[in-house]
C-alpha cells in the first residue's frame, strides 16, 4: 500500500504528508489514531502531539522551530504558527566514528578523464576566456561570437528558427490570425557542425559585473575565484582580458594562481588593453583570437585516459527545494557523497545559510577542533554580515520553498544538510579558497544557486549534483551540472532540465541507497564523456561572483 505520511527521525514530533490529506482524515501512527485538524498538502507537516506556545518542534532529529501559539495534535504547522529556531553550536564536543559504506564493487573501476601535470584529473577539457573587469565583457562576447559557431560549439537555436519562420510567413502575406495559430516546426539551426577539435569539449566565456569600483577585499576575492577556475582540472588553457586600471590587477590573479598551484603550467595568455601601447582594441582582439586558436591546437592533443574514482571532485547543491528534498534527492546524493569519499574522492557542500541548525553535528564530525572552529567562525561571520544589513538566516526560505513545505530555515537546512552524507568533515573553506583535501569539504557560499555553484567550481569541483523540487534551470561553464528531481511529477513536467528522477524513493519503489548508487554510476559515465547533462545541452553557463562589500 502506498505510504501517505513519513516520520523522518524517531525523535520527530511531526509527520510529513506524502500525499494530500484532508481535514478530518485519520492516520494510524505508533498505535494511536491522529485526526487531522487541517487540510495537509503533500510535503507539509502535522503534529503527532499537541504543543503549547513556545514548545519546540523537532524534525530530522533537530530543533527546527518554536510554536507561536497552541497547536493541536494533527494540526498543520506553517508560517503563521511556527517560528524559526535552531540549537546553538560550540565547537567540537566529541569524537566521531564513521562507518564507511561498502565500495568493493567500485574499487577497481575507473573513469576516462583528462590528466593534468599537477596530479588532478578533469572530467572535461575546456578552454576558458575570462575578463578581469566588467569593462571587458563586450570584448569577451565578441570573441565568443567569433569562436563558437565557426568551431562547432554553438548551441542549436530553435527559437531563432521560430522567429525566422514567423518573419517568413509575414513577408509572404500571413494575416495576424494566421500568425496567432502558426505551428512551429522542430527544425534546429543547420549551423551545428561537427566539432573541429575532437578532444576539446568546449570554449567557455565568462562575464561578470565586478573587478573595479568596489572594495579591495572583493577585488582580491574575484581574482582568487578566477584563479580557482584556472586551476580547476576541467580547464586546460586560459585567455585573460584586462583593461589595466581596475582594482583586480593581473598581478593579483597571477599571485593567487601561484599560491594555489606553485608549478602551474597550463597555457595562459593575458591581454591588457591599456598597456598594449598603440595596438588598439581591434589589434588586441585579433591577437587574443590568434593565441587562443593556437592554444586550442595544443590542448586538442590531450586525450582521455583511465583514472581511479579517487580523482572525482563532486560538489553537492540544492535549489528550488521542496518538502521532499530532504527525504529523497538530498539523502540520495548524500549516499553518493559517502561512496565517493569511501573511494578516496573529494566532496564539497556549499550554501552555509542552509547549514543553520546542523552546525553542531558538522563540528562534531570535523576531523580536528581547528576545522570545527574554522567552520564555526565562517558561520558566525556570515551571520554577522547578514545582521549588519538587517537580514538573517531565518529569512532564507523563498516563497516557493514555503509553499512546498520548507517553512523555516532550520527545516530547510536540516534537509539540505543531507546532501553531505555522513562522512567526516576534513576542511572548512572560505569563499575563493581551493579545496586540496580528499573527503568532505565545507565551502562557504550563499544559498543563491549560481553564487553557490560558481563558488564550488572555483574550489575545484569537476562535477556538481544539483537537487530540485520545483525546477531550477541553471548550470556552470566549466563544471557539468546534474539535475535531480525530488519527485516524479517535476521530472515529467520539466524533462528538458532534469537528468535523474528521485521520485521512486517517495513512492517506496527504491531505497535512498539504491538511488545513491545509481547516481554514482551516472557520474562515472558523465566523467568519462559518454554523455552530457541537460544543462550542458542547453548551454547553461551561469557564473556570478559573490560581492560582499560596498561599491565605491
Amino acid at each position: 500500500m502506498k505510504r501517505t505520511f513519513l516520520q523522518i527521525n524517531p525523535t520527530d514530533n511531526v509527520l510529513v504528508a506524502l500525499t494530500d490529506l484532508k481535514k478530518g482524515d485519520s492516520v494510524e501512527f505508533n498505535g494511536k489514531t491522529i485526526v487531522l485538524q487541517d487540510d495537509i498538502a503533500a510535503k507539509h507537516k502535522f503534529l503527532i502531539e499537541p504543543l503549547k506556545q513556545g514548545d519546540e518542534v523537532t524534525m530530522y532529529g533537530v530543533l527546527v522551530g518554536k510554536a507561536q501559539m497552541d497547536i493541536p495534535e494533527g494540526g498543520l504547522i506553517h508560517t503563521f504558527n511556527l517560528k524559526h529556531a535552531s540549537e546553538p553550536f560550540q565547537g567540537k564536543l566529541k569524537d566521531y566514528a564513521w562507518t564507511a559504506p561498502d565500495v568493493s564493487k567500485w574499487q577497481n573501476r575507473t573513469f576516462m578523464g583528462y590528466h593534468r601535470s599537477d596530479g588532478q584529473v578533469g572530467t572535461q577539457n575546456y578552454w576558458l576566456v575570462i575578463p578581469l573587469v566588467f569593462c571587458e565583457n563586450r570584448n569577451i562576447n565578441i570573441m565568443k561570437q567569433a569562436f563558437l559557431k565557426e568551431l562547432g560549439y554553438a548551441q542549436p537555436d530553435m527559437y531563432q528558427d521560430q522567429v525566422h519562420s514567423l518573419l517568413d510567413a509575414f513577408q509572404k502575406g500571413a494575416s495576424v490570425d494566421d500568425l496567432k495559430n502558426f505551428q512551429f516546426g522542430q527544425k534546429k539551426s543547420d549551423y551545428t557542425q561537427n566539432r573541429i577539435f575532437k578532444n576539446v569539449d568546449g570554449i567557455k566565456f565568462l562575464t561578470h559585473e565586478s573587478g573595479c569600483g568596489e572594495n579591495k577585499d572583493d577585488s582580491e576575492n574575484l581574482c582568487r575565484l578566477l584563479a580557482g577556475y584556472c586551476i580547476n582540472p576541467n580547464v586546460a588553457g586560459i585567455t585573460v582580458l584586462s583593461l589595466g586600471c581596475q582594482h583586480s590587477q593581473v598581478s593579483i590573479l597571477k599571485d593567487a594562481i601561484t599560491q594555489f598551484s606553485p608549478n602551474f603550467d597550463k597555457p595562459l595568455y593575458i591581454f591588457e588593453q591599456q598597456q598594449d601601447s598603440g595596438s588598439g582594441e581591434s589589434k588586441m582582439l585579433s591577437e587574443a583570437i590568434r593565441q587562443t586558436f593556437l592554444g586550442l591546437l595544443e590542448i586538442n592533443q590531450i586525450e582521455r585516459q583511465p583514472a581511479p574514482l579517487s580523482q572525482l571532485k563532486v560538489g553537492v547543491k540544492c535549489g528550488g527545494s521542496d518538502g521532499f528534498s530532504g527525504i529523497s534527492a538530498n539523502p540520495a546524493i548524500g549516499h553518493t557523497a559517502d561512496l565517493v569519499v569511501a573511494l578516496g574522492g573529494q566532496v564539497m557542500i556549499a550554501e552555509f545559510p542552509e547549514l543553520c541548525g546542523v552546525e553542531q553535528e558538522l563540528q562534531n564530525r570535523s576531523v580536528t577542533a581547528e576545522v570545527a572552529n574554522n567552520f564555526g567562525y565562517l558561520m558566525n561571520e556570515y551571520a554577522r554580515r547578514a545582521e549588519a544589513v538587517g537580514a538573517g538566516f531565518d529569512m532564507n526560505p523563498s516563497p516557493g520553498n514555503i509553499k512546498d513545505g520548507l517553512i523555516t530555515d532550520a527545516i530547510k537546512s536540516a534537509g539540505a544538510a543531507k546532501k553531505a552524507g555522513t562522512s567526516p568533515v576534513v576542511d572548512a573553506l572560505g569563499y575563493g579558497q581551493y579545496a586540496t583535501k580528499q573527503g568532505l569539504n565545507l565551502v562557504c557560499t550563499p544559498g543563491n544557486d549560481v553564487l553557490a555553484t560558481t563558488g564550488m567550481a572555483g574550489a575545484g569541483a569537476t562535477i556538481q549534483l544539483f537537487t530540485t523540487g520545483l525546477g531550477t534551470p541553471t548550470g556552470n561553464p566549466i563544471c557539468p551540472m546534474v539535475k535531480l528531481a525530488t519527485n516524479t511529477i517535476l521530472a515529467k513536467k520539466l524533462p528538458e532540465i532534469i537528468d535523474i528522477d528521485c521520485g521512486p524513493i517517495i513512492e517506496g519503489e527504491k531505497s535512498v541507497e539504491e538511488m545513491g548508487e545509481e547516481v554514482l554510476e551516472y557520474i562515472i559515465g558523465l566523467a568519462s564523456g559518454e554523455y552530457q547533462t541537460k544543462a550542458m545541452e542547453l548551454g547553461q553557463d551561469d557564473f556570478m561572483f559573490w560581492r560582499r562589500g560596498v561599491s565605491l
